[in-house]
Order: C-alpha cells, then sequence, then structure tokens
C-alpha cells in the first residue's frame, strides 16, 4: 500500500487555496470489509497515496508502524490535538485516531491524491472544513451478514451488540455521503471504489491546467 507519511510538523492548511490532488475519504461500521477493500483498490490505483492515521490503540498482529497506523500515547496524541496538528479527529470504542493536516498539504498541493481511512464523526469535520473532498461510505449486504462477519472476530457477544449499536448510528449518517458501495463481493466493492476514483479525476476542476491550452 503506497503510504505518505510526515514529521508531525504543525503547518495550517490554506482552506482558500485550491489544492491540486484531492482527497477521497472511505467510511464504514465495523466488520464491513472496509480496509480490504482500501488494499485491493490500492493495488489498482498506484498513483494514489494512502494516509496514514494516528491512533492511540495498540498495533495488531500483522499491523505495521508508518504502513498501517502511527502508533503514539494518548498524552502525545492530546498534545498534537492542542498544536492544531490535526485535520481531523475522533474517538472510537475509547481510542483516539487523526488526520494529520501536515500530511494533507504535503501531497495535496504537490499533486497527489489521498486515500483516507476515516470514521464518520472525522468524515464530517473534514466534509465540512476541507473542501474538495470525495466522501465514499461502504455498506454490508445487510445487518444479518455484518452479525456474521463481528461473530466471526471471536469477540464477546457484549462487544458485538455494543458495535451493532455504533453501527445503527453510522449507517445515519450515509445521507450526506457521495457515494455508497454495498460490499456483497469484495471484487465488485473494489471495481466500484475504483470507478469513482476514476470519474473524479475527470471532473473538469481536477484538469484545469491541461484545459488551459485547447481555451487560450
Amino acid at each position: 500500500m503506497n503510504k505518505c507519511d510526515d514529521q508531525n510538523l504543525k503547518v495550517t492548511l490554506d482552506k482558500s487555496k485550491p489544492a491540486h490532488g484531492f482527497f477521497i475519504v472511505v467510511s464504514a461500521p465495523s466488520g464491513t470489509g472496509k480496509t480490504s477493500i482500501c488494499r485491493e483498490f490500492m493495488k489498482l490505483c498506484p498513483d494514489i497515496q494512502f494516509s496514514v492515521s494516528y491512533t492511540t490503540r495498540l498495533s495488531r498482529p500483522g499491523e505495521k508502524e508508518g504502513i498501517d497506523y502511527h502508533f503514539i500515547s494518548e498524552a502525545s496524541f492530546k498534545e498534537q490535538i492542542e498544536q492544531g496538528a490535526f485535520a481531523e479527529w475522533t474517538e472510537n470504542y475509547g481510542h483516539l485516531y487523526g488526520t494529520s493536516i501536515h500530511t494533507m498539504h504535503r501531497f495535496l498541493t504537490r499533486g497527489f491524491n489521498l486515500l483516507l481511512d476515516v470514521e464518520p464523526g472525522g468524515a464530517e469535520a473534514l466534509k465540512k472544513n476541507y473542501p474538495g473532498g470525495v466522501f465514499v461510505f461502504i455498506l454490508p449486504p445487510s445487518l444479518d451478514d455484518l452479525k456474521n462477519r463481528l461473530n466471526k472476530r471471536g469477540e464477546t457477544l457484549e462487544v458485538i451488540q455494543k458495535r451493532l449499536n455504533k453501527v445503527m448510528d453510522e449507517i445515519k449518517e450515509v445521507i450526506w455521503y457521495d457515494y455508497i458501495i454495498i460490499n456483497e463481493k469484495i471484487d465488485q466493492a473494489v471495481d466500484c471504489l475504483r470507478s469513482i476514483y476514476i470519474a473524479e479525476k475527470s471532473r473538469k476542476e481536477m484538469l484545469k491546467d491541461r484545459l488551459k491550452p485547447f481555451l487560450e
């Protein structure tokens, strides 16, 4: 997975200045297959970069620092909040997650497109504060299917029920997303996300520089 990193620098993103690149935000309820879809999508679209989020949770088996997440302490995370280092941040199941302003600024203004894996609360903050983003919500085929996926994780019934309750709240957020993908089959879901990306790259706003010679 292509990744973009940063040096924890505090950078103010100029919201009035259009970036050359654009960002796609992908959100989904837990257990929907979002991570797998994003990984397969990036294999097909190597020109897009993955924005590595910061989190206070511990790494899971197979996860790598700087590739899946930047794993930092809660104290360090809160210090960065005070410094204004995050374009968005949110709490999820007792852990903090955030997107670096520096990462967005450094890559978008250099013409790179970014893929962000963000919770609905953080996605809403990005939509409100940073124009030009594309917002995609991934849904399971049904709630029964989601229950089965969560059961396979081996979590307790209490944890599963807590996640399902949160899912119902998150699904209500789909009304303001730009696109909805229902993950019935992963290859089809990946193709949908790729189609969205290709279409957004073809918007005339994205091709202003290429259009100038034809219009002058």
